[in-house]
């Protein structure tokens, strides 16, 4: 992981003990370790809503042409699409890792930390 020092203070920072972040970059940081997490812990045996909210939050937030180039966008699509696809659950650090980078990214590219509304949908 490219950004795990940044990672880390966001999560220390903006991650509460239990729901939601009041900040986009600790929202995305949390929703990619709750689907590692489901992941490799439980092989996505819980897999609800819940975790589906989180992929397209991932998706909605980090799709921004203004961060990223088209060779980016569609490796973070497939990442999420890859995650998507609950039936095969994904092990392996790699993916998680390269979408906490892109996390980081997005946050310089931001300038964040940067405020969010919490999702009333969310339940995990």
């Amino acid at each position: 992981m490219k950004y795990f020092e940044e990672a880390k203070n966001i999560w220390k920072s903006y991650v509460p003990k239990s729901g939601q972040s009041d900040m986009v970059e600790g929202e995305l940081i949390r929703a990619t370790e709750k689907l590692r997490y489901e992941a490799q812990n439980n092989g996505n045996a819980n897999w609800d809503e819940g975790f589906e909210l989180f992929c397209q939050y991932l998706w909605d937030t980090l799709n921004d042409e203004n961060v990223f180039g088209h060779h980016v966008l569609m490796e973070i699509r497939t990442d999420i699409d890859t995650l998507f696809n609950h039936e095969q659950p994904y092990f392996d650090d790699d993916l998680y890792d390269r979408i906490t980078d892109h996390i980081i990214e997005w946050s310089l590219a931001h300038k964040g930390p940067v405020k969010r509304e919490k999702d009333q949908k969310q339940f995990r």
